[in-house]
């Protein structure tokens, strides 16, 4: 593929945003019924960030990396109550052409990966959109250094992983969707390896191309974890990543019903729709988000949510159980209240979840049989979770809150949280207490049989532009 010379930042000067003290109580949304009621568990800060989408964070802990829709930008988390951008990098260009909806960032070590754009432009702009990745030195957060030239891939970057300084990327197209594996060792960025699940169940083929669409990629102890949509989630061996190869998959769905679906029934709704998969510390539990709305369609049908599944033996997977998404009013795409499940992380018999409208929750799931909920907060007028990382072990954990809902007022913002809903947080500077303001909701964790799913139409910034996106 092409290589782009140059890398240029359109006003790119590091810019730290200002931290609001409180969110009023009021905005906590009544209508997501939780049979909760309010308790104490609160964020510990806030810190806006316009544009967030995907957040990581750094191997230290003390600094988060976002995706901004236009750029990227850093955040120094190392004292909670007080998150504060290091750099901003808005409005990136590579050699002219616009580097747009960047909706995903990864880092491992001192390397930042930053890709785009996340769905296929409209016809009338693709010429101007940079499709492909830029690397950057993030050894100074506060200013972040592009290296090497910025790769341009021919394809629209939806979702990546960086590990062991290989990138693990999903390609798209009308054609094909495989994960192409690349080496970027050395700043020379190489294609080293790729695995198709159309070469493995050529069957697949005859649905639509975003039935089966590779949304993410997952990668821990040289397995590659692929969400493939209504496919289900495949386990690939990239022991060799010149010649990665099956060894199992999960799903709920099967071929012959996914032929008996149409239209937004098929994309949207439930069962399928494999939007993130990803495993604990010790490689032997899985858990699948399955992103998913209302389709006013056959059971199951509403929003989607998390399974469990024991991998212990990655050939055989085995089902444990069902995390239900939080209920909504309306849970219709453009019902302006989204508690499907998006992006969590597994970390030491804790998951960290975000539901968008939702909020954010930790579960225990030591006996993944049956999960326990231990904490659950959200403010459905203000946030909107894309995400929830982990970033101290045993203390913090952070969340970024996206803009991109669309008709919600949800806001771009990173928010920090403690790990133990019932204790404090403890910091250098010693006990750390919650923002005055912030409210918080705790309840009883529901398990459901079934999985959950989504597909969706954005139009980006409101404009005409008619297109599938997924998020």
């Amino acid at each position: 593929m092409q290589r782009r010379s140059f890398l240029r930042t359109v006003g790119s000067t590091g810019v730290a945003l200002s931290l609001p003290q409180s969110v009023a109580a009021s905005s906590t949304a009544a209508s997501l019924d939780t049979g909760a009621t309010p308790e104490t568990y609160e964020p510990l800060g806030r810190v806006a960030v316009d544009g967030a989408a995907e957040a990581v964070v750094g191997d230290g802990g003390e600094t988060a990396y976002l995706a901004t829709t236009t750029g990227f930008a850093t955040v120094d988390i190392s004292d909670p109550a007080e998150p504060a951008v290091l750099a901003d990098r808005p409005a990136l260009e590579v050699d002219g052409a616009l580097f747009d909806e960047i909706l995903d960032v990864k880092v491992d070590g001192d390397r930042l990966v930053v890709a785009g754009p996340a769905n296929v432009p409209p016809d009338d702009a693709a010429d101007d959109v940079f499709h492909g990745f830029v690397l950057y030195d993030v050894s100074d957060p506060d200013d972040p250094v592009a290296v090497g030239e910025p790769y341009e891939t021919g394809f629209h970057i939806h979702n990546c992983f960086l590990a062991d300084e290989l990138l693990y990327v999903v390609a798209n197209d009308e054609d094909e969707n495989p994960l192409v594996i690349y080496d970027v060792s050395d700043d020379a960025v190489e294609e080293i390896g790729r695995w198709s699940l159309l070469e493995h169940e050529p069957e697949w083929e005859e649905l639509f191309w975003l039935a089966r669409y590779l949304h993410d990629v997952y990668v821990h102890e040289q397995i590659a974890y692929l969400a493939h949509w209504d496919a289900g989630t495949y386990l690939i061996d990239v022991s060799d990543p010149t010649e990665p190869a099956y060894i199992s998959r999960v799903t709920n769905t099967d071929l012959e019903e996914q032929r008996g679906l149409e239209g937004q029934e098929a994309q949207m709704g439930l069962p399928g729709n494999d939007h993130y998969s990803a495993v604990d510390d010790t490689g032997d539990l899985l858990a699948v988000g399955r992103e998913a709305w209302a389709t006013d369609g056959d059971e199951p049908d509403g929003p989607g949510g998390i399974d469990l599944y024991d991998v212990s033996d990655p050939a055989e997977p085995e089902f444990q159980a069902t995390i239900d998404a939080p209920e909504a009013d309306d849970a219709s795409y453009y019902g302006e209240e989204w508690t499907t499940s998006h992006n969590f992380e597994l970390r030491d018999d804790r998951l960290y979840s975000s539901w968008y409208q939702g909020g954010v929750k930790i579960h225990d799931v030591s006996d993944p049989t049956a999960p326990e909920e231990r904490a659950h907060w959200y403010d459905s007028d203000v946030a909107g979770f894309w995400t929830a990382r982990v970033a101290e072990p045993g203390e913090t954990f952070v969340a970024s809150s996206t803009p991109l809902i669309p008709g919600a007022g949800t806001e771009g913002a990173l928010y920090t949280f403690p790990v133990d809903p019932d204790g404090e947080t403890e910091t250098d500077e010693g006990l750390l207490d919650p923002i005055p303001g912030f409210t918080g909701v705790t309840g009883a964790a529901g398990l459901a049989g079934g999985a959950v799913a989504l597909e969706w139409l954005r139009r980006r910034d409101g404009n005409s532009h008619n297109r599938q996106d997924r998020s």
